[in-house]
């Protein structure tokens, strides 16, 4: 199992690692990683590796069976070898507007009260899908309230409870088409705000920013009808 540095700091920029194994497709994974894996809606992490006599450019990442983290490289032809260490720099500025986006998105599922069927992260903007049958009838209002709860710069932090525990409170999980991962035997909350009185708290696996200042305002974009009880809205950074 490759242990994941960016969970116990999603603002570690570079850090070094043990290479143990390449992939069959080329891939790289090490002892420890930094960059985190495509998942949740948010893309897997990109960067670079040096080492000894080398360097490559790490185009994705991805998990793959028993725990491991795969590096993928924008050249398979240039890998490190098995047993090198390497040191792991991530492509901070995408990772942070990652962090920004997935933070605001959480907002976003505060602000439009229904259950959330997909969505993805990107660098600047990102979407939320909800089943919801009547479309968004004041973006406006809606982002003046996301903006509202950014202002109040509250903390973002992260707890952990077991399955069973999440079975006695069905209603933090938003996401109505997939479920938190049980594998581990515990489930990882992302709390926005005091425990006594959080704005959000749900199960979440991706990185988030420490407190809600470091989004900056936000806009709503288009809203759009996926189907007959579904409505994809965008959210964007202003700044």
């Amino acid at each position: 199992m490759t242990r994941m540095l960016f969970r116990d700091d999603p603002y570690l920029k570079e850090a070094s690692a043990t290479v143990t194994c390449h992939t069959d497709q080329g891939g790289i994974v090490t002892d420890a990683c930094i960059f985190y894996p495509t998942g949740g809606g948010q893309p897997g992490d990109s960067g670079w590796l040096d080492w000894d006599g080398g360097s490559c450019a790490v185009a994705t990442t991805v998990k793959v069976e028993g725990g491991k983290i795969v590096l993928v490289p924008d050249d398979p032809g240039r890998l490190p070898p098995v047993g090198a260490t390497v040191n792991m720099r991530l492509d901070w500025d995408r990772r942070y507007g990652h962090m920004r986006i997935h933070t605001a998105l959480h907002l976003l599922s505060v602000a439009i009260p229904f259950g959330v069927t997909g969505g993805s992260v990107g660098t600047d903007k990102g979407r939320l899908d909800f089943d919801m049958a009547e479309p968004l009838t004041d973006k406006d209002a809606t982002a003046a309230a996301i903006n509202a709860m950014i202002a109040t710069d509250a903390p973002v932090t992260e707890d952990w409870i077991t399955g069973e525990e999440l079975d006695a409170q069905p209603d933090l999980v938003k996401t109505l088409t997939v479920q938190p991962p049980r594998g581990s035997g515990r489930i990882r909350l992302i709390r926005i705000g005091e425990a006594s009185a959080p704005t959000d708290l749900q199960p979440c696996g991706g990185t988030h920013v420490a407190r809600l200042g470091e989004i900056g305002r936000v806009r709503l974009g288009k809203s759009e009808k996926k189907g007959r009880m579904n409505r994809r809205v965008y959210l964007h950074l202003d700044s």
